[in-house]
């Protein structure tokens, strides 16, 4: 489990990170999205061991994770752009990470790169963007870390390779004890991986819930009813959102879907429907209800 506790990071006059706390459990697939700028990546670096935070602690399994060389043994971190070793190949890079995670596993690695179409000794600065991250995943996954710190790792990957990628994690979480962390700014990349997800905002945590939870607690609705049942309706329902085009109303509410219906139906109106939410659609309006307008900088 890595538990961070009231954690703060500042680079000269920027608060990249504010008192920031959360808990990512075992097993479990965390996606931890938010606006560029919002201290992802900063709160990826010190979950791995790499920055020190200025206030507030990080623990992996119970310790603490800077300067803790057993507990960054369990972290692997595939930063937005990895570095590699100059003139490095694949194989040079898989004899410098073996070194430090003693269990890496090189057989894995092998077919893994003919899976992928890479080559093994042809030099990495060659390699496509595309390439490269194909190469960190491998790397990531091959180090046979307890826990895998993504920090936008589908950019620059095809849907293929995405999905690829994906489905390699999946496998992993079967077979052994997995968890991956995935930062990203796009809310549709991570909602058929995730299960848990974490909205991060200015430096700090808006939400942090379990995926299915947030969906089946909140429903979006469209009516058509008069304007005496409407104003009933309002005053009945927990409305996070609500949008009017016409005799049209659309209404994001929380409940579940049988006590929105039995509300809704109540009031007889001329037609109504349940429409499916999407990740990006949830987390606009729990941020609204939070008093952040981000719907121009969710992607």
């Amino acid at each position: 489990m890595i538990e961070c506790k009231e954690i703060s990071k500042s680079f000269g006059g920027i608060r990249a990170v504010n008192k920031l706390s959360g808990t990512i459990r075992e097993g479990s697939v965390f996606g931890l999205v938010g606006t560029n700028g919002a201290g992802k990546s900063t709160c990826l670096r010190m979950m791995a061991g790499i920055l020190k935070p200025d206030e507030g602690s990080i623990l992996i399994d119970g310790e603490e994770v800077f300067e803790n060389e057993e507990m960054k043994s369990k972290v692997f971190f595939i930063s937005d752009d990895q570095y590699y070793l100059p003139n490095a190949t694949p194989k040079d890079m898989m004899e410098y990470y073996r070194i430090f995670y003693t269990c890496f596993d090189e057989k894995r690695f092998s077919e893994l790169i003919q899976k992928f179409g890479l080559e093994m000794n042809r030099r990495i600065h060659t390699f496509s963007k595309g390439m490269k991250k194909q190469l960190s995943v491998i790397l990531g996954i091959c180090a046979n870390t307890k826990y895998l710190l993504c920090d936008e790792t589908f950019d620059g990957l095809d849907p293929v390779m995405r999905q690829a990628v994906k489905s390699i994690f999946a496998m992993e979480i079967l077979n052994r004890d997995f968890t991956p962390v995935i930062a990203s700014h796009n809310l549709r990349e991570l909602e058929d991986i995730c299960d848990h997800v974490g909205l991060l905002h200015k430096g700090n945590i808006l939400v942090s819930r379990d995926l299915e939870d947030m969906k089946i607690n909140i429903q979006k609705v469209q009516c058509v009813l008069d304007e005496e049942k409407r104003k009933e309706l309002f005053q009945e329902l927990d409305i996070m959102q609500s949008e009017q085009r016409g005799s049209l109303l659309t209404l994001t509410v929380r409940g579940t879907r049988e006590e929105v219906l039995r509300k809704v139906e109540e009031k007889e109106p001329i037609f109504y429907e349940i429409l499916p939410l999407t990740l990006e659609e949830i987390f606009i309006s729990e941020t609204e209800v939070a008093g952040y307008d981000i719907k121009s900088l969710l992607v």
